[in-house]
């Protein structure tokens, strides 16, 4: 055959024939309706509001162990150290103190209920939202910020002891 390949190439793969498993679960994803999936997430979101509004992180004993296993282990804040609380203080409405235990968080926020919003919508009923369009860099900006920030929570001078949580 000119210019391509020739048929019944030896070199091909056998196309495999899919087994039971998959072809039910291809069956499922067929039928399965388009606001399945947002769901599902919507769902893992306010299991974890769910546990954060019941759990109360703000308040311990003064002896607790940390649940974090870096802090744990090492003693240092971690880059997500402080978000469940401030998730907590965000739901009681109390920003200042929500941006005390992890200001990056709050600040992203806003900016990832949009995203998902944008995201659930398209998925579930065909929606077309405006997206935020976010450049590469400043993405990088954001995750270099974060990174800052967790190095310099860390430091034990003033005025960075301020910081820890």
């Amino acid at each position: 055959m000119p210019g391509g390949w020739p048929a019944g190439h030896p070199g091909a793969y056998p196309v495999a024939e899919p087994d039971r498993l998959t072809r039910l679960v291809v069956r499922l994803s067929d039928r399965t309706p388009r606001w399945v999936v947002p769901l599902a997430a919507l769902g893992c979101v306010a299991a974890g509001i769910g546990y954060t509004l019941l759990s109360d992180p703000t308040r311990s004993a003064p002896d607790a162990l940390p649940t974090c296993l870096l802090k744990l282990t090492t003693g240092l804040d971690c880059p997500g150290c402080g978000g469940t609380r401030a998730l907590w203080y965000v739901l009681h409405a109390d920003l200042p103190a929500a941006a005390r235990h992890h200001f990056l968080f709050v600040f992203a926020l806003p900016f990832l209920a949009y995203f998902f919003v944008v995201w659930a919508g398209k998925q579930a009923f065909g929606w077309r939202l405006p997206e935020l369009r976010i450049s590469p860099k400043v993405i990088s900006g954001f995750l270099a910020a974060w990174l800052a920030f967790s190095v310099v929570r860390n430091l034990p001078w003033a005025p960075f002891t301020s910081l820890y949580v």
